[in-house]
């Protein structure tokens, strides 16, 4: 995402124009448009327009539009975004009030109007316009002639080049031709390394390859670096990892994250952290109850208490709940001192974790530091005040 204009008032509210560039940015869309903000954006209207001679005529123009969001529908197979609301000004096409979706178009850029831009929105904005600030795994998957390299993020991975050249076969005796072919392949990959790994962000780069091709990379690469004095590479050599991968398509990567002998080595990462902070949660919930907790009444008593150690909220909570509803979760957030970028491994840390997994548990949950048997106590006293 490439952030165009920014725009914020002293009372949070304003306005943020952005460009998508990747079909992963419409998730970060996705995330940040709610019902009740404003979006303005060029779309397609069909219009119908009347000759002198009264026939009518029907044709498509493309026109800036501004609509008051009232719906918003992603297709997580395609990446597209739909914006459904009236239309709030003045357009030439499009009559006060009137409805209209706006699809939201890769390299076309949108402007997002809130009333009040929140630390989880605002939060959202940062990592979607500089990815690489939050991507502390990186992986380079390849075979012969093909590799990508890739940034992991916690919601996203993020293909940060593509490279593809022409390795002569290898031929009895004519040997020279594959290995220079090779070595070609090689020093491109370790430009690209340089070109788009922070290090000092990333804390694991895997290296993935059928057979022995990421055996022969990193041997050559270590040895180029040691020659060339690279030491970037150098001072990170402890953060390469080789494990096995079906081939070098982007696809590989899905199988080498979920093999669970390389799973101690990714721990301290972003992109399992969520994994990691929901099985404890869970594991807590069945061992020690009185310190795993769901749901935003249990959630608040334990923050008034100053007992959360781990807070975990799913994005679609921070997204399209009711505004009054997402206050209450960000006032916990807040009181926390907390957000997505800087609580990694705080003392109280919050996390935005699986959808899928905790949206089965109201969306909030809570790991504390202590246990707090009162407070499903009170829950029970309540209910039975309840009881006739």
């Amino acid at each position: 995402m490439k952030l165009v204009n920014r725009n914020l008032e002293k009372d949070g509210s304003g306005h943020i124009t952005m460009i998508p560039e990747q079909a992963e940015d419409m998730w970060h869309a996705y995330n940040l448009i709610a019902v009740g903000d404003r979006l303005r954006a060029t779309t397609i209207r069909r219009v119908q327009t009347e000759s002198a001679t009264g026939s009518t005529s029907s044709s498509k123009v493309r026109t800036m539009l501004t609509v008051a969001v009232e719906a918003v529908d992603f297709d997580t197979q395609a990446c597209t975004l739909r914006v459904k609301g009236r239309n709030c000004e003045e357009n030439q096409y499009v009559k006060m009030g009137a409805y209209h979706t706006i699809d939201l178009e890769l390299n076309r850029k949108f402007t997002l109007v809130k009333h009040f831009w929140d630390s989880i929105a605002l939060e959202r904005v940062d990592m979607a316009c500089d990815p690489t600030q939050h991507a502390d795994l990186a992986a380079i998957i390849l075979h012969e002639g093909l590799c990508h390299i890739c940034l992991v993020t916690s919601c996203m991975t993020i293909v940060r080049a593509k490279i593809e050249i022409n390795i002569p076969r290898k031929r009895k005796n004519f040997c020279s031709q594959h290995d220079k072919g090779l070595l070609k392949f090689y020093d491109a990959i370790i430009q690209g390394v340089l070109r788009h790994i922070n290090f000092d962000v990333v804390k694991c780069v895997l290296v993935g390859s059928p057979g022995f091709v990421k055996d022969q990379f990193c041997e050559y690469m270590f040895q180029q670096a040691t020659k060339m004095d690279w030491k970037v590479i150098l001072d990170n050599k402890s953060k390469f990892l080789m494990v096995h991968a079906s081939s070098g398509h982007k696809h590989a990567l899905k199988e080498i994250l979920s093999d669970p002998a390389i799973a101690s080595r990714l721990a301290d990462t972003k992109a399992s952290s969520e994994v990691k902070a929901l099985d404890t949660f869970y594991n807590m919930l069945q061992n020690e109850p009185e310190r795993a907790y769901y749901g935003i009444n249990h959630v608040e008593k334990a923050n008034e208490a100053m007992g959360i150690e781990t807070l975990l909220v799913t994005d679609e909570l921070f997204s399209h709940f009711p505004v009054a509803t997402k206050e209450d979760y960000l006032l916990v957030a807040d009181t926390l001192g907390v957000n997505p970028s800087t609580a990694r491994g705080s003392k109280n840390s919050f996390l935005v974790a699986l959808p899928s997994e905790l949206g089965q548990l109201s969306g909030v949950a809570a790991t504390l530091r202590f246990p707090m048997p009162d407070i499903a106590d009170e829950e029970e006293d309540e209910a039975d005040e309840l009881d006739p």
